[in-house]
């Protein structure tokens, strides 16, 4: 018997560095947890919300170990790893962020440092 994949088509992304893959939300005013948001945010499209999908591994990290001979030069690299995390509600930067389709639905990739702020329903 053939195993079928009902895998996510954005299982197949993988978001590098400090970049977020974010799914537009819905043009709500406030958030469900009571979080308003300025009005005329939309009008303006200076801030988008939505809900970040994936995130890449972090910011890259210097090698500062001695590059001795008896090192191996094939060591995996280092990341401080994002704030946000999949799931995060976020408001971001829209003139900082790459708008792309794929699959027929539209997202963004925001670099970590455009987004303002997150909600994150955790507790």
């Amino acid at each position: 018997m053939e195993k079928t994949s009902h895998r996510n088509p954005i299982d197949k992304l993988i978001v590098i560095g400090d970049r977020v893959l974010i799914q537009q939300g819905t043009a709500a005013m406030k958030t469900k947890s009571g979080l308003y948001l300025p009005a005329g945010y939309q009008e303006k499209e200076e801030i988008q919300s939505g809900y970040i999908l994936k995130c890449g591994p972090g910011y890259a990290l210097p090698n500062l170990e001695n590059d001795e001979s008896w090192n191996p030069k094939d060591r995996e690299p280092k990341y401080l790893p994002l704030q946000v995390q999949p799931g995060d509600l976020a408001l971001f930067m829209q003139k900082s962020a790459v708008e792309i389709k794929y699959n027929g639905e539209k997202y963004f990739i925001v670099p970590q440092n455009a987004i303002l702020l997150v909600e994150r329903d955790e507790f």
